[in-house]
């Protein structure tokens, strides 16, 4: 899932035409974090069917060794179920959900940036 998300995601930093290639690397790190992807999966939570809830909580439950500096254990764990319903959906052939999930969490980043 995390592949398929990065991919989504620099695709989107270059579509934005801003900046050099610093500029959306670091544009790109910022999703890629998991207090960026736990965030997002609260928000896409209630927009998920029951089928991809089961995903997340099965993705969330997975028993993890690391956890890395700049996460608690919670956002880490969030982040990695979202990773898992993008892979899992990747896998499954289901392109067209993954592009509305991906076009949710762009809409949220976008909403969040208009507030600053």
């Amino acid at each position: 899932g995390d592949a398929v998300y990065e991919l989504y995601v620099r695709s989107h930093t270059l579509s934005l035409k801003k900046g050099g290639i610093h500029e959306h690397h670091i544009e790109s790190v910022k999703f890629a974090k998991a207090k960026s992807q736990a965030k997002m999966l609260i928000s896409i939570m209630p927009s998920l069917s029951s089928e991809e809830q089961d995903i997340v909580r099965r993705g969330r439950n997975t028993k993890t060794t690391h956890i890395p500096k700049n996460a608690g254990v919670l956002e880490y764990r969030r982040a990695t179920a979202f990773e898992a319903l993008i892979g899992y959906l990747y896998l499954s052939r289901k392109y067209s959900r993954v592009s509305e999930i991906m076009k949710m969490v762009f809409e949220i980043d976008e909403q969040e940036h208009q507030k600053i």
